[in-house]
């Protein structure tokens, strides 16, 4: 036997199987096996449209995974379910306070924030955006008689004391106000409108496309909206997905995702989720 012919063809062999072995580990290899077959998803479930919470389930809420018996619905909670769809992932919706969220992602127990936050630069510090699921406008809203009632531009607000949530450009834009009585920020959207409710401030920032539900709840409250060139300046235009800077593959799954809707379908879920939400 000669046994040094047989060596080159072993080798062969066992190159040809390495190389087999390696290239359907590249096909098949998931590079979003690191979570574990979930996308868990933080997010208030109290700003409505965009996200609140309910008692029922439904056709198309999500149950909330840290309260029990409660489940997630809203705008925000459709494009979470869209996502993890495409991503071929279970979706589990994490209920957390505004200024948790970042910290959470970064702590591993959210995968991504879907809570109507923009890209600002402050927060592009701590976290990675996709792009844009969602445009914006700001307004302000007083009661109805107020004084600032018939403003047209922000600047006639001068002197108004003004509210907005904090660690947000609801608050931070209010600084764009000349003269103005800049308040505290509170934590959440809800306790801003029953402040202005209980007349506790002058006026309150607003997401125009938010306005009607809260307007649908209180019959007294007036929405003003600003000309172009009149209103505020805003940091970014719209709502993104928050996702960690180390996962640059579920930032591209994401996004094509996102594109995959159009501005129809886009729209359509937006008034139907405005239609939904709780007054």
């Amino acid at each position: 036997m000669n046994i040094t012919r047989k060596i080159p063809t072993l080798l062969l062999a066992l190159i040809l199987c390495f190389s087999l072995a390696s290239a359907a580990f590249a096909e098949t290899e998931d590079p979003l096996a690191y979570l574990n077959g979930q996308l868990r998803v933080g997010m208030e479930c109290a700003y409505a449209p965009n996200n609140w919470q309910e008692s029922e389930p439904s056709d198309t809420n999500v149950p909330i995974e840290n309260v029990p018996g409660a489940y997630a619905e809203g705008y925000d909670v459709q494009w979470a379910r869209i996502i993890a769809d495409y991503l071929g992932l279970e979706l589990v919706i994490v209920k957390m306070d505004w200024d948790g969220l970042i910290p959470a992602l970064n702590e591993g127990q959210i995968d991504a924030i879907i809570a109507g936050m923009m890209d600002t630069a402050a927060r592009r510090e701590a976290i990675n955006f996709s792009t844009p699921y969602h445009a914006t406008e700001y307004g302000m809203m007083v009661n109805a008689g107020s004084p600032f009632e018939n403003a047209k531009t922000i600047q006639d607000f001068k002197g108004a004391s003004v509210l907005g949530q904090k660690d947000t450009a609801l608050d931070t834009v209010i600084d764009q106000i000349d003269g103005v009585e800049h308040l505290t920020a509170v934590s959440s959207i809800p306790d801003m409108v029953a402040r202005l409710q209980q007349g506790a401030c002058d006026a309150i920032t607003v997401n125009v496309e938010n306005a009607p539900a809260y307007m649908a709840a209180n019959p007294s409250f007036v929405l003003i909206t600003f000309a172009e060139g009149d209103g505020f300046e805003l940091p970014a235009k719209g709502s993104c997905v928050g996702i960690r800077y180390d996962d640059d593959d579920l930032v591209t799954l994401v996004n094509e995702a996102l594109a995959g809707v159009d501005q129809a379908q886009r729209d359509e879920m937006w008034n139907t989720a405005a239609e939904k939400a709780p007054a």
